[in-house]
């Protein structure tokens, strides 16, 4: 199917903290969905069956509760509510958005997804109702090709947004489409958790999720293609997920993901928005099969369980009788000491990258993290690998195991964990860790903060583990970054 996603740059107010009516609220969004009518018109005529917007695109961010109020659409739960909003514009009040955003859908036969703000108002007697009497709501909405509203999705993990709250349970939200089943819904910091973006896709068997987000890079484990990537080839699954575009705040970061290709935008430079339209294979419930056969992806890169089986670890790495942890290790690297630096404001555990080749090994609680590699040219760089296990508590609190090898931001130790966007050396490389999570995200980026793909990945005698011969261009970053989920 062809799918669309378009990184916008928003129209924002010029003090979101100020107090003004629904008529200024109004002509502010008006201007920024100009600019979606425009975007779903180039799309759908490139054949665009699906368009994702971004989070925050049509209103902006930044306000408090009071001053979001006059933003705000009047909430509809899209599976429980017939309604076309552009067909019969009068059945509601507070509408005006969902109105031109489902006559965009109409008008260009086109699914359309999009967020805004929403109110619904609530009883006291609701122990979860705020005390000014009403919700406030991040909320995604999906209108099909006739504009009909399928789909409604309340953001559940909000990243310090003071103007909503979330909703008192998790929403589970699918949608149906007639071009490639059913889609998952979810926004932004949700990518994170569990609830309900982990559980959603492994319970419902999804297999095409959309994903606006307004997403602040954070190198070298977080940017934004980075992990989108990650969580498409984590789960097998296509990713649509459409960023917001202001570099001054560190946002930028779309694509179109599936498991072995991308197409992404990721754009530090430049003002001005992006639309990114690609066709790509439908994932069925038995996506082995129809990938298998499928000519496009190439049968080499899928990672199945046979795979596995073939890449044998076991020459490169031993076990010792009754021990689960790989023991070679050449004794001439292992003994450097560890260091310690701050990586995405956590301490990590790190040994250097020395050598144009070796094998290394860092441990950090319960985890430990083995790397074989080999530099294509020696190039004036340090490089280092570096484990964490522990509690993650800034911009968040989530549990993280990671292993990673990162290149440094200088040739000084404490500069490695520092944010990196450069680098030249290419390198052929095998990561492994014992990790304690099922749930592992496989990073691999290059440098100008672009992906690469790895040749192999899996779990192989209770360790994950992602090989890749000669990146495409000079290593940023190899990564596992485990989710531990159940100890957040």
């Amino acid at each position: 199917y062809v799918a669309a996603v378009y990184e916008h740059e928003s129209v924002l107010s010029p003090n979101p903290a100020a107090l003004v009516d629904r008529r200024a609220a109004l002509a502010l969004m008006a201007r920024n969905l100009d600019i979606y009518e425009q975007q779903v018109a180039v799309a759908a005529g490139q054949g665009a069956q699906i368009i994702v917007f971004p989070e925050d695109g049509i209103h902006g961010f930044n306000f408090t509760r009071t001053s979001i109020y006059p933003y705000l659409d009047l909430f509809l739960p899209g599976h429980s509510v017939e309604w076309n909003p552009c067909r019969e514009p009068r059945l509601f009040n507070d509408t005006e958005v969902l109105q031109r955003l489902s006559c965009m859908a109409l008008k260009n036969k086109i699914f359309l997804v999009a967020n805004l703000g929403t109110k619904q108002p609530c009883e006291h007697v609701d122990p979860h109702c705020p005390s000014d009497g009403r919700y406030q709501f991040n909320t995604n909405v999906v209108f099909d090709d006739d504009g009909a509203l399928v789909a409604t999705y309340r953001k559940h993990n909000l990243y310090f947004e003071d103007a909503f709250d979330p909703p008192p349970e998790a929403d589970y939200v699918l949608f149906d489409t007639p071009f490639a089943g059913k889609f998952g819904v979810f926004t932004c910091f949700d990518i994170l958790f569990f609830e309900p973006a982990v559980n959603l896709v492994r319970q419902y068997n999804v297999k095409q999720v959309v994903y606006p987000t307004a997403w602040m890079n954070q190198l070298p484990l977080l940017s934004a293609v980075e992990f989108q990537q990650a969580f498409a080839t984590a789960f097998n699954i296509n990713v649509l997920a459409a960023n917001i575009h202001h570099p001054a705040l560190g946002m930028t970061g779309s694509g179109i993901y599936t498991p072995v290709k991308s197409f992404i935008y990721h754009n530090m430079q430049s003002s001005g928005g992006k639309l990114i339209v690609a066709e790509i294979p439908v994932i069925t419930p038995d996506y082995k099969t129809s990938l298998e056969s499928s000519k496009i992806l190439g049968e080499n890169l899928y990672h199945s369980s046979s795979v596995f089986k073939s890449v044998s670890m076991d020459d490169q790495v031993c076990y010792k009788e009754g021990q689960e942890v790989p023991c070679r290790v050449s004794q001439s690297e292992e003994s450097l000491p560890p260091f310690y630096a701050e990586m995405m404001y956590d301490n990590f555990t790190f040994v250097p990258v020395q050598e144009d080749k070796g094998e290394l090994k860092v441990c950090a609680n319960t985890l430990c993290c083995y790397l074989r590699y080999h530099r294509a040219a020696s190039t004036h760089e340090l490089y280092a690998l570096g484990a964490f296990d522990g509690l993650h508590t800034v911009h968040g609190t989530y549990y993280v195991q990671a292993c990673a090898l990162v290149k440094c931001g200088s040739l000084h130790f404490s500069s490695c964990g520092q944010e990196v966007t450069d680098a030249a050396a290419s390198m052929d490389f095998q990561l492994w860790a014992n990790m304690s999570t099922p749930y592992v995200f496989p990073l691999l980026l290059t440098s100008g903060v672009t992906l690469d793909f790895a040749d192999h990945m899996g779990w192989k005698n209770d360790h994950y583990f992602i090989s890749k011969n000669g990146t495409s261009s000079g290593l940023l970053t190899a990564a596992l970054y485990g989710r531990w989920y159940e100890k957040d």
